[in-house]
């Protein structure tokens, strides 16, 4: 498996489709804040305001779309606006079940802003270089998804597939979503260094095999001495590259790494938490209950026991 799969794989990435909008007239909701998710809105038909609690504030037109990485707050609305109702407030006042198109105001049909509006969830705990690296929010414009074919492609598929009322389609628009997200990590879109440095890492000869190494064998006892040796480089210079291109060095990653292979274990399997322990790379249960205890405010037992069940 390719690096960025594992990743995606083992924080637990998933589409999950809101809804289709049509807002017309005065109107705004405010998004509020969710951990663990990036939001993304894709304009269809007229114009979005998206504003930040920093005070930025976005103009969007149709077939722009914005990705918002960690979940932040912000308003969407018809004009630059400090305060709208909550997005919870909206729903239940018009009486909205998660079914068809969510309609606000009332207007000319030419007029409407209609938006796809959706967000990836990752496994509650899951962190990554990769998803730190990424900005607070970025926009891709119609002219990015033509030079970039497939996801211009996915992102057409998708449209269709959320207008569709076939059975089936609102599975296969979660399904293309997750496409999406990673075809925008792909493109390396963001205009961000630190994560165009994680991106090259994952194709550097040199470092990218050592991250595979760490991903395969997790429970290995690896040091830098004994990584340097498996990829032929010096200990210095990898050192050196590897910190350079990941924001932190081998070792804080093999660390940060075995905790999120072992929050996945006791997600998704019924191994006991010595088993977890082991496979994970610690030596004793006591040494991985102080360090998972210590990253995440809570024992694996507990952790088990309150978020997967």
């Amino acid at each position: 498996m390719d690096l960025l799969s594992d990743i995606l794989n083992t924080l637990d990435m998933k589409g999950i489709f809101y809804f289709r909008t049509s807002f017309a007239g005065k109107w705004g909701v405010t998004v509020p804040q969710f951990e663990q998710a990036a939001r993304f809105h894709l304009v269809v038909q007229g114009q979005l305001h998206v504003s930040f609690p920093s005070g930025e504030a976005l103009v969007l037109g149709p077939g722009d779309l914005i990705l918002i990485p960690h979940g932040c707050s912000h308003i969407l609305s018809n004009s630059v606006c400090s305060t709208a109702p909550a997005l919870e407030t909206v729903l239940t006042d018009l009486g909205y079940d998660g079914n068809g198109v969510l309609v606000v105001g009332e207007g000319y049909e030419h007029s409407k802003t209609k938006l796809v509006c959706g967000h990836f969830d990752f496994r509650k705990g899951a962190d990554h270089p990769l998803l730190r690296a990424l900005p607070d929010y970025f926009v891709v414009t119609p002219s990015m998804r033509a030079a970039n074919p497939i996801l211009d492609d996915v992102m057409r598929i998708l449209l269709k597939q959320v207008f569709s009322t076939q059975i089936g389609s609102t599975a296969s628009v979660t399904k293309l979503s997750e496409i999406m997200f990673i075809e925008l990590l792909r493109m390396n879109l963001t205009g961000n260094k630190s994560f165009e440095n994680i991106m090259a890492a994952f194709t550097d000869q040199k470092i990218s095999q050592a991250i595979s190494v760490i991903h395969a064998q997790p429970d290995a006892p690896w040091t830098v001495e004994s990584l340097a040796l498996e990829i032929g480089m010096s200990r210095s210079r990898f050192a050196h590259r590897f910190k350079e291109l990941m924001g932190l060095g081998p070792m804080a990653y093999l660390l940060e790494w075995r905790l999120q292979k072992s929050l996945s274990l006791l997600d998704m399997s019924n191994m006991s938490v010595q088993q977890i322990s082991s496979k994970s790379g610690y030596k004793s249960s006591a040494a991985f209950t102080r360090a998972f205890s210590s990253q995440f405010g809570i024992s694996p037992t507990e952790y088990r026991k309150k978020v997967v069940h």
